[in-house]
């Protein structure tokens, strides 16, 4: 094994030692203090559970990143967006913030990434025909897509073990062509790829059903941020080092966000369509769904993972057919499973009507 594999295995290791030990004292500190989380209304749990289970994975990542990485190539201004996140989400999941508050939070981290490490989207790659973007659109639209996709994550967030399972899927699939591609330009971001698998495999030994701790925002903002650069990073390396997927790096990195994107996209149109804000919260997330058709917590998390390791490997198979072609078919699939999920919601109606 080469000394690149050991500090990746060693990293790995410190990001999860931390996290798996960690868990346990937070879990005592949060019922010694009262910290948590009253079921309501649009919960699936039924029982007071602490939700600060991003620390830990917080503290095994940002550990060993900075003990074993190289922090070039923006990964420092990652870490310093990281910290403005962890405080934001530490807050809102210990007295709850305002959404206005978050997304200045948010705003903050993005435009350390973006004007400090200049990471950001510099081209469509040919979707709707469009190539390199003017820098004012490259700006906003990476804004919209680390917020998007940092959201996306956080959202998800509604059953133990789901966020976890997804950001695991999403993270392992990036640091796979990090590792094999990145060279010299991207190459260390496997590290960010490794740390984050091992400080969410640390937390997840408690969070899967009957979870004795939640990620919290602590954890899904600071997570999604994570997934959000790596995506962007992903795709930039498809422009300018040519592999693995070239031009069509945008529809795979898509593909490969599938669950949490569908998710997102799907509650925010059914919201709007209402005529309710898209941000009103509710239980109409693909994940409460699929649990009003009588499957468990844990079956409803591995179908879910299951789902999105299927597009994943669609995409990445089936790369060659370019962006348009990838993007139309995942809309189409994503169309149909809207249709399936609104079918068998109304069937399901009528019926408890009829009795």
């Amino acid at each position: 094994m080469n000394a690149l594999g050991i500090q990746l295995g060693l990293s790995f290791l410190w990001a999860f030692l931390v996290a798996l030990f960690a868990v346990p004292s937070i879990i005592y500190i949060a019922h010694l203090k009262n910290m948590l989380d009253t079921p309501n209304v649009r919960t699936v749990h039924e029982s007071l559970t602490p939700r600060l289970g991003g620390v830990a994975v917080f503290a095994g990542f940002m550990s060993a990143l900075t003990i074993f990485a190289d922090l070039g190539n923006g990964i420092q201004q990652l870490l310093a967006g990281c910290i403005v996140l962890f405080f934001v989400g530490l807050k809102d999941d210990l007295v709850s913030i305002s959404v206005s508050k978050k997304f200045v939070g948010q705003l903050l981290a993005t435009g350390v990434v973006m004007i400090m490490a200049d990471i950001r989207v510099t081209s469509f790659q040919g979707i709707l025909g469009i190539h390199e973007l003017p820098i004012g659109v490259s700006y906003a639209f990476t804004f919209l897509a680390i917020v998007g996709i940092t959201n996306a994550i956080n959202l998800i967030d509604g059953l133990d073990g789901l966020a976890g399972t997804i950001v695991l899927i999403i993270t392992s699939t990036y640091g796979y062509y990090f590792a094999r591609y990145g060279g010299a330009s991207y190459g260390n971001y496997v590290f960010v790829s490794i740390c984050l698998i091992g400080g969410m495999l640390g937390f997840l030994r408690y969070n899967f059903h009957r979870a004795s701790i939640f990620m919290g925002d602590t954890g899904s903002l600071v997570c999604g941020f994570i997934v959000s650069i790596l995506t962007i990073q992903f795709i930039e390396m498809g422009l300018k080092v040519g592999g693995p997927f070239a031009t069509s790096s945008p529809a795979v990195a898509i593909g490969i966000l599938f669950v949490p994107l569908f998710d997102t996209l799907r509650v925010f149109i059914v919201r709007m369509m209402a005529g309710r804000s898209p941000f009103s919260p509710d239980k109409n997330h693909v994940h409460h769904r699929i649990l009003a058709m009588g499957f468990q917590q844990i079956s409803t998390v591995m179908l879910l993972g299951l789902l999105n390791l299927v597009v994943i490997l669609f995409v990445i198979n089936f790369a060659a057919l370019g962006n348009t072609l990838i993007i139309s078919a995942l809309v189409v699939f994503s169309v149909l499973i809207s249709v399936f999920l609104g079918v068998y919601q109304s069937r399901s109606a009528q019926q408890r009507v009829a009795s």
